[in-house]
């Protein structure tokens, strides 16, 4: 990954979770190549590679395996940000899990429940971990991978939707609660980005002859990448959004500017007629 032009985190300390692909992977080789060392986690074990292709490419770079939801495992990764690299100023609590896509009504409580763990539970003791140390360092940011599905419906399963429409919350809450520590809490709400959770999604439109239309509903008319999410994250790690705060910065493509329509030209023309005969 190259560096992004204008964006410099050389001296920081960045934990970045799910970091074993997708959003994570892409995320954790910016900020390596934007100069920050970076304590990767996930529960998969292909952790180690990314943080060994940050090695590689003359990055600083360690790899642990945990749960997100998990306290003890999160306190952990904190604490080896501080004991191998001097310090933290930089969380992305990005691992989120889908829970499986299941009608509304079919979800049973231990489903929800494994989805609130790990998608609004894990960010907030990322927060509650991370903040003390940042706060001791003058400042830092936390940032959490919320979505689309949080603040519109149909765009995930519901249990999934309702952790991330906490993420948001989350963020605002926390972002109050951490008036004055210097430590800003941002989340990112991607739309549909080519990730391995989204696989599924990808694989059902090829099998039905359909990969054309994913992504089309959004005004760019394709789904995104994970470099896409990442450079928001980068943005929000560093400096240059130094006055963005308690802020969900959406990440869409434009799919959430809009209601769902049906021919958009023959209904605006439609509407405007209308209009102006009301006026």
């Amino acid at each position: 990954m190259k560096p992004q032009e204008g964006v410099d985190l050389s001296g920081k300390v960045a934990v970045v979770t799910g970091a074993g692909s997708g959003i994570g992977r892409a995320s954790a080789l910016m900020f390596a190549a934007a100069g920050a060392a970076v304590v990767c986690c996930d529960w998969a074990e292909t952790v180690e590679g990314v943080a060994e292709e940050i090695r590689s490419a003359g990055g600083r770079a360690s790899a642990r395996r945990m749960d997100a939801g998990n306290e003890p495992d999160v306190a952990a990764a904190m604490e080896a940000a501080e004991a191998e690299f001097g310090g933290l100023d930089v969380v992305f609590a990005n691992a989120g899990i889908t829970g499986g896509v299941r009608e509304f009504l079919d979800a049973g409580p231990d489903v929800w429940a494994e989805v609130l763990r790990v998608n609004l539970i894990g960010p907030y003791l990322a927060i509650r971990h991370a903040a003390p140390k940042m706060t001791a360092r003058g400042g830092g940011s936390i940032i959490m991978t919320a979505s689309v599905a949080g603040i519109r419906a149909n765009a995930g399963p519901a249990g999934y939707s309702a952790s991330k429409a906490g993420v948001v919350n989350l963020t605002q809450t926390a972002a109050q609660a951490l008036a004055g520590t210097g430590v800003r809490v941002n989340c990112i709400c991607p739309g549909l980005i080519a990730t391995e959770m989204t696989r599924p999604i990808y694989e059902y439109a090829q099998k039905q002859g359909i990969e054309v239309p994913i992504g089309m509903m959004n005004p760019l008319q394709r789904g995104g990448v994970p470099d896409e999410i990442a450079s928001a994250a980068l943005f929000l790690a560093s400096p240059l959004s130094s006055y963005v705060n308690g802020h969900a910065l959406v990440v869409d493509g434009g799919l959430s500017s809009s209601h769902p329509y049906s021919g958009a030209k023959g209904f605006s023309a439609a509407l405007g007629g209308e209009a102006k005969a009301a006026e």
